[in-house]
């Protein structure tokens, strides 16, 4: 009876440690489908730098349909992907996001335009149409075009805006001079759809002077007064960046491993692995951490909208240090 008691007891012991040791469950909410764009988390949970930090993520993918600050506002993530112009906008509107690390140091966003559509400098865009991206993705090409001076509601002094889908048929189909692209992805679908580069003009928002933060990783603003939910974000963070970091390093093989996770089968091998090639130019440089004149020249970008700006003043409390500071400790 003694040794089935110490037996039992034994057992018990065993099962409360198992359970003391239960990794934290994190669910993230990707901006968009599986891809490149997004290796560092897919190679995080990979590698186990999330197992590491005693962390169980689930990656859900994003798409058309899918607004990952409704998805956090819902409660159906506890983090999420997004532009800071999105992020921002929301916060106004009074989804209290807040950043909480920038692994983006560099935009990827562009208007790639056909050369035969006579466009040699955005001056002129006057009297063109250009294929914008909607779902919170138009806030940096509004705030834009007002610093220009035109208007989006067309007309020969104005632009037509096109609402795009997110493909580049507007441009193949010359239905749109200009479409929205993304440095590591639209842009080479032009290219495989039969366009050369000679063919083409690109206006990088970055060399354009009206660049915005994109890919932070935000949280709602209650959930940082939790000490417990805190702990969890440095470890998450933490784990990230090192995958994020892996990734640059082996570009190659963090594409491979995105690939593993597309359940869809849509994509390429050849795709992905140029994409992870121009995503690691875009996140070299940063240890995570969100620089303050990035934030700053997002929030000045937006605010000069003119009588109709993204954002109408100026955020508070839209960021903070306070996770990355631990989590690079």
């Amino acid at each position: 009876m003694k040794r089935l008691m110490t037996t039992l007891l034994a057992g018990a012991m065993m099962v409360a440690a198992g359970a003391s040791m239960a990794a934290d469950k994190v669910t993230l909410q990707l901006k968009w489908v599986t891809q490149a764009q997004f290796a560092g988390y897919y190679v995080a949970k990979d590698k186990g730098f999330y197992g590491e930090e005693n962390l169980d993520v689930e990656i859900k993918p994003g798409g058309p349909d899918i607004a990952p600050p409704q998805v956090i506002a819902g409660g159906g993530a506890d983090v999420v992907l997004d532009w800071m112009p999105s992020a921002l906008a929301t916060r106004e509107k009074g989804v209290m996001l807040v950043n909480i690390a920038q692994p983006f140091k560099s935009s990827g966003m562009m208007l790639t335009c056909r050369k035969d559509s006579g466009i040699k400098t955005p001056a002129d865009f006057k009297g063109k149409t250009l294929g914008v991206w909607f779902y919170g993705n138009e806030y940096p090409f509004l705030s834009w075009m007002s610093q220009l001076g035109l208007s989006t509601d067309g007309g020969a002094n104005g632009v037509t805006v096109l609402k795009q889908g997110f493909n580049v048929d507007p441009i193949l189909q010359k239905q749109a001079d200009c479409v929205s692209t993304m440095t590591y992805n639209e842009y080479w679908q032009i290219i495989d759809a039969g366009l050369t580069a000679d063919e083409l003009i690109v206006f990088k928002y970055q060399e354009q002077g009206v660049a915005t933060l994109e890919d932070g990783i935000y949280v709602l603003e209650d959930s940082l007064k939790d000490a417990a939910f805190q702990d969890k974000m440095v470890r998450f963070v933490r784990a990230s960046m090192k995958g994020w970091k892996w990734a640059e390093e082996n570009p190659d093989a963090a594409a491979d491993i995105v690939l593993e996770n597309d359940s869809s089968g849509a994509q390429t091998e050849k795709h992905q692995r140029r994409m992870m090639g121009e995503i690691a130019k875009l996140t070299a440089g940063s240890n995570g951490s969100l620089d303050a004149a990035d934030y700053q020249r997002t929030v000045d970008t937006l605010m000069k909208g003119g009588s109709d700006p993204v954002i109408s003043k100026k955020p508070e409390g839209a960021w903070t240090s306070m996770i990355t500071d631990k989590a690079l400790k």
